[in-house]
């Protein structure tokens, strides 16, 4: 490996990925925390993007939401 390296003569790119994802703050359960973090170190995926990718998935879908409220 070299001690210095000359990055003059590389030409400038666009980053390929920038505003294709938005930054959003939301607060989950640490029971959704928990199963995503085990499933990331079973896949080897962060889990941050098995949670984009499963949301995604369910957009795709258009998978409806049943909820049933117990009183």
């Amino acid at each position: 490996m070299k001690k210095e390296y000359d990055f003059s003569k590389l030409k400038g790119r666009r980053n390929p990925y920038a505003g294709k994802k938005k930054a959003v703050g939301i607060n989950l359960s640490p029971e959704v925390l928990d199963y995503f973090k085990e499933l990331a170190g079973k896949t080897r995926v962060p889990y941050q993007k098995l949670i984009d990718l499963y949301l995604l998935d369910c957009a795709k879908r258009r998978k409806k939401l049943s909820m049933r409220w117990v009183a």
